[in-house]
This record gives structure tokens, C-alpha cells and sequence, in this order.
């Protein structure tokens, strides 16, 4: 086979690889078009699968396959150009586990309750968990246990008629911890989940109508 030959055969396989990832994607997302406003804020926290392949010497081909067969969470955003885009430490995690045959297990492990970890890990492999700035079971463990415990404070009745909540300190204290995890989302991710995020219940939402003295 000449090198011309070997060259559209392996832009072939790619594209396929790319296209079934591509429609995999949409499956689990809806169809909903990324604005410039949308490729702009993934290209500020989100990185391109082929150009962090290359870095991490991985073929981007085989990345996908381990997505496809659910080894790999599927990518958190397609740009309207296509790019897949992950997390920028989406191999790291892969390596800090000792291996893609391990990652499973120690992912799960980061929960004492099974049925949580499993769960959790089910929600990784998804590429909808694009709500933390590390995607790591430290802090998809830490973020979930804030939000229970903003959702539970915002729940107690208010001391006496002046609607103030009980222990206000400590409740912006979590919503300030949980700023710090959360990036700022995009419109995009209040189209395909459908109504708000975290970011505007349990932070933009508890300062606006629960602010400090």
C-alpha cells in the first residue's frame, strides 16, 4: 500500500472513531449548538482530547475507544467545530489510580457507601460531571457533601420575622468552598440539564437572598 493509501485509510478509522464518540455524545446530551460564548468559556477550562493525547504520548484513537466501551468518561463538551473537549486532567487521573484496569476499583473506593461510589463513578464516566475544576472522587465527594449541606440550612425556619437564617456564617461558609470547586458554567449546560446548576441554587442564589449582615 503506498503511504497516500496508508494515510486516508488512517484518517478513515479516525473519523469513525471520532463520528461514533461524536453521536455517543449527543445520545447522552441532546442537541443543543455550542455558542462562541460556549467555545470560549470550554476553551478557558476544558481542554482538546487530541492535543492532551499527544502530550501524554496516547494515541487519540484508542482514548476514544476506552470512552466508546465506557473505560473513560466521554468527552464534557463537543466546540461547534466538533473538538472534543475533556478535563485537563483527565489522564492524570488514569495514572494516579496505577492504570486504566484500576481506575474503576480506586475511584470507588473513595466512597464508604459502595452504592454511592458506584453511582458516582457512573456520573464520571457520563462527561456530565463538568461542574468541578479537578474532576477527582476528593472533590466530587466534597462537592456533593456541600450541597446537601446548603440545601439542608436554606431548608430550617428562619429565626423570627426578620426571614433571617439560622447560623448565616456558616452557610456562606459552604457556599464560599463550593465557589472555589466550581467553575462558572456556560448556557450551554443550562440547556442540556434542563434548568439551573449548582452554581445558581446553592451559591449566586443563597448570596443573593441570604446575604451576610
Amino acid at each position: 500500500m503506498t503511504e497516500t493509501g496508508t494515510t486516508r485509510s488512517g484518517s478513515t478509522e479516525a473519523g469513525t472513531a471520532k463520528a461514533r464518540l461524536a453521536r455517543r455524545y449527543l445520545e447522552v446530551n441532546g442537541e443543543h449548538p455550542m455558542t462562541d460564548a460556549d467555545d470560549a468559556y470550554v476553551d478557558r477550562h476544558f481542554a482538546p482530547l487530541e492535543p492532551l493525547c499527544a502530550r501524554h504520548g496516547r494515541e487519540p484513537d484508542e482514548v476514544r475507544g476506552h470512552m466508546l466501551d465506557g473505560r473513560l468518561p466521554l468527552p464534557g463538551y463537543l466546540r461547534s467545530d466538533g473538538t472534543e473537549m475533556v478535563a485537563p486532567d483527565l489522564l492524570e487521573l488514569v495514572d494516579e489510580a496505577g492504570g486504566l484496569a484500576k481506575l474503576p476499583d480506586w475511584f470507588r473506593g473513595h466512597w464508604a457507601d459502595r452504592e454511592e461510589g458506584e453511582e458516582e463513578y457512573e456520573s464520571y464516566l457520563s462527561g456530565q460531571n463538568v461542574c468541578l475544576h479537578r474532576l477527582h472522587p476528593v472533590t466530587m465527594r466534597r462537592k456533593a457533601e456541600l450541597v446537601r449541606g446548603i440545601t439542608e440550612a436554606l431548608g430550617r425556619p428562619a429565626d423570627g420575622p426578620s426571614g433571617r437564617l439560622p447560623e448565616l456564617p456558616a452557610l456562606h461558609a459552604m457556599v464560599d468552598e463550593l465557589d472555589a470547586l466550581e467553575p462558572p458554567f456556560t448556557a450551554y449546560d443550562r440547556l442540556r440539564f434542563g434548568g439551573p446548576v449548582s452554581r445558581d441554587t446553592c451559591i449566586d442564589a443563597v448570596r443573593r437572598d441570604h446575604p451576610l449582615d
